[in-house]
């Protein structure tokens, strides 16, 4: 028996990286696990492993989330915590950005965050120790050359937890974000492929120069941020809202 047994814990993006590593911790803990994601291969993988259940929607698709999310709290019962961490990112010069680069990033970073915290707020307003938390980037604190559109889409959403924080804070809901560095994720092999294919340097050295790019000189682990998010969720977490925890190694020191 956890800290979080018979909790229901629902965790966008939950098929890979950080949305995986938090469903084990939040597992492990004693929570019944709900992983949203658009592939259900990778969700079904994580769910079998950590006896949740996996339910595939498009995050910019507010009826198929809805739709995800109301399966979802069949099988589990209503929310406890709620995770939202799916994101994309990309990067170009800003007058090589095209519009459609744009309205992706915003759609799936920002807009799919306010969707979904008012399809869970209903479960999150009844009760104590309900738990938002949005999965932002250090990219939402400073600024970030080539990347304006996910620089943009991350201010919002720590913009979106503060304003919602405050909107609650007298109730047992609390709202945070957790803002990592460059974390060794899909989206970092991305971005080293992206790099790759533009400079001619290999794979390792792509990822080299990431790594680089952390204050401590190297990848911030998926664990590490499931491990922060896991201690916002614990009873003894219920005085932190409106906080922004960096897991940094000191980018933003």
């Amino acid at each position: 028996m956890g800290w979080a047994t018979n909790k229901h814990a629902l965790i966008t993006g939950g098929g890979s990286g950080i949305g995986a590593a938090t469903a084990r911790a939040l597992a492990a803990a004693g929570a019944r696990v709900s992983l949203v994601g658009r592939r259900p291969e990778p969700l079904e993988a994580v769910a079998e492993k950590t006896g949740g259940r996996a339910f595939a929607a498009d995050m910019t698709d507010r009826a198929a989330m809805e739709t995800a999310f109301a399966a979802a709290r069949t099988a589990h019962g209503p929310f406890d915590y709620v995770i939202l961490n799916a994101g994309i990112g990309d990067s170009a010069p800003f007058l090589k950005t095209k519009r459609e680069a744009w309205d992706r990033i915003i759609a799936t970073n920002l807009t799919a965050l306010f969707d979904g915290a008012q399809l869970v707020l209903p479960d999150l307003l009844d009760g104590a120790d309900k738990r938002l938390i949005v999965v932002a980037s250090v990219a939402g604190l400073k600024g970030a050359a080539y990347a304006a559109p996910y620089v943009a889409s991350k201010h919002g959403a720590i913009g979106l937890t503060r304003s919602l924080a405050l909107e609650y804070a007298r109730t047992g809901l609390t709202v945070n974000a957790v803002c990592p560095a460059f974390v060794d994720t899909p989206m970092v092999d991305s971005s080293a492929e992206r790099i790759s294919r533009t400079t001619g340097r290999s794979d390792s050295e792509a990822r080299a120069a990431l790594a680089a790019m952390n204050a401590n000189g190297r990848l911030i682990t998926a664990e590490e941020v499931a491990e922060t998010i896991a201690f916002l969720c614990r009873p003894s977490s219920g005085s932190i809202t409106g906080a922004c925890l960096t897991i940094d190694g000191g980018t933003t020191a």
